[in-house]
């Protein structure tokens, strides 16, 4: 076995090399500043890795006047992020659906303990008698998404592996249908975020009003303050032009969140860090309409308090108002300080958070601002990326020398190579360092050659009954097939 083990070794170090072009790399906040040149380096500074990001778009407001700059890429073509380009908010909408809350309370067109199921005659079962203050301050019991049946978790699986939209199709009308079927749970009057109580809300106000949320949200809040570059995109064809493009941390492409129903909640609304520092400056001012929504009510734990969506958190002896968003390739924030009149807008265009961004903007001590290190998600899609890399080779390695026949080698051959491109398209390499790749992919190679080596010597079927074995291949081909589905999507 000398020739073909020191073959292997060569081939395997000149595909680790050759790799290098396709190797993963997280995107890195590039260089290039628009706008605010003072605040471009000012934000620069507070960013405490610049792995995992690719552009951010930043507004500071101080003393009733507005900066704005623009850093790093728009999309991985190196376009410029302006402070003009729109990004995708998530659920920085959830703090408008509560200002349009207390905006219609003020109005008269509503009262805060009225029972969702008064303004949406279509909704039935117990989720009738959450009151829309509850839904607003996230108190209803019900659950963070409505799963009305399997498909709902295999297409919401599904579009997380893939970077899809896991709420395509969720319209208004099968929103008000789901939550009919939840029950709140025990944890009514206790503060559990829900996104759908949220997009509950707001189809509630919308119905009561007579019009569409994206009408309601336009024509009660965006209009008066003049936020002409925030749009609630129903459907791809409505994205707005020159938007960001977004990403994983660690570089997979993420399709746009558009869907009616769970617009309310954040799935669609696209703004601008111009335009959300005009809510941002309004709202502290309190003439923003629904400004009131703000005001804290109800108190979650010692440190966090809520009012109609917006969220009150104690740092030490300050107190910031705030929201945050993330989508499949977005993560945002919007926060301001009554003490100091200080608010800030971070937006991004990967799902890294940058909630430690805007946090040190804002004045707040970097022990507190970077909180308690990434979270949970982020080491499992760093442990995919290490284990399906060189799953493949090793166990190519191990068939190499224990595979009875062709029928065994050849699937374990297939998975070597599956398993790196699973490795390449779902692990996060703003984690783990892009080079282990290229060590799995020689390390896969050497086992192709070994296994070449192998394969003239082995019978085509042996071993357990055949239709067993048969049956053991077919249900592998089926597996390949799926991995070469999320491997191959764009």
């Amino acid at each position: 076995m000398r020739k073909p083990t020191a073959l292997a070794l060569v081939v395997g170090l000149v595909a680790a090399v050759a790799a290098i072009g396709i190797m993963p790399r997280a995107p890195r906040l590039g260089g290039q500043s628009t706008g605010d040149a003072a605040l471009a380096a000012d934000v620069r500074a507070a960013v405490p890795d610049p792995e995992g990001h690719r552009g951010l778009a930043v507004a500071v407001l101080e003393n009733g006047l507005v900066r704005t700059a623009g850093l790093g890429d728009r999309d991985p073509a190196g376009g410029p992020v302006e402070p003009g380009t729109p990004f995708e908010i998530g659920s920085i909408t959830k703090a408008m659906t509560g200002m349009l809350l207390a905006r219609q309370v003020a109005t008269n067109a509503v009262r805060p303990d009225e029972p969702a199921g008064a303004l949406l005659p279509a909704l039935t079962g117990p989720a009738r008698e959450v009151t829309l203050a509850e839904l607003a301050s996230h108190r209803s019991g019900l659950p963070r998404l409505a799963v009305t049946s399997v498909g709902d978790v295999v297409d919401t699986w599904w579009a997380n592996v893939t970077g899809g939209n896991p709420y395509a199709g969720r319209d208004a009308r099968r929103l008000v249908d789901a939550a009919g079927s939840e029950e709140p749970g025990d944890g009514r009057g206790e503060v559990h975020y829900s996104n759908l109580g949220v997009a509950l809300l707001g189809q509630a106000l919308a119905t009561r009003a007579g019009t569409s949320y994206p009408e309601l949200l336009d024509r009660e809040l965006l209009r008066p303050l003049g936020m002409t570059s925030t749009v609630v995109a129903t459907d791809a064809d409505a994205l707005p032009p020159g938007h960001a493009e977004g990403s994983t941390a660690g570089g997979r492409p993420a399709e746009p969140w558009v869907a009616d129903g769970y617009a309310p909640a954040g799935v669609g609304p696209w703004s601008t860090a111009g335009d959300l520092a005009r809510l941002l400056g309004a709202t502290l001012a309190g003439t923003a309409p629904g400004a009131d929504a703000a005001t804290p009510r109800f108190t979650e734990d010692d440190r966090n308090r809520i009012g109609y969506g917006w969220f009150t958190t104690r740092y030490g002896d300050r107190e910031i108002v705030w929201h945050n968003g993330g989508t499949g390739g977005f993560r945002t924030y919007l926060g301001f300080e009554r003490a100091t009149g200080r608010g800030v807008v971070v937006l991004g265009n990967t799902d890294k958070g940058v909630e430690p961004i805007a946090l040190r903007l804002l004045g707040v001590p970097a022990r507190d601002a970077d909180g308690d290190g990434p979270p949970l998600p982020v080491w499992i899609t760093a442990g995919l990326a290490v284990v399906f890399t060189f799953l493949g080779g090793l166990s190519l390695l191990g068939a190499v020398r224990r595979a009875p026949d062709r029928l065994t080698l050849a699937p374990a051959v297939a998975w070597a190579v599956l398993y790196l491109g699973l490795g390449h398209r779902l692990g996060n390499w703003s984690v783990v360092p892009g080079w282990l790749w290229l060590l799995g992919a020689g390390l896969s190679a050497a086992g192709i050659v070994l296994a070449a080596y192998r394969w003239r010597g082995l019978p085509p079927l042996a071993g357990a009954p055949p239709w067993r074995r048969l049956t053991s291949a077919a249900f592998s081909a089926l597996l390949a097939a799926l991995a070469v589905m999320i491997i191959a999507r764009p």
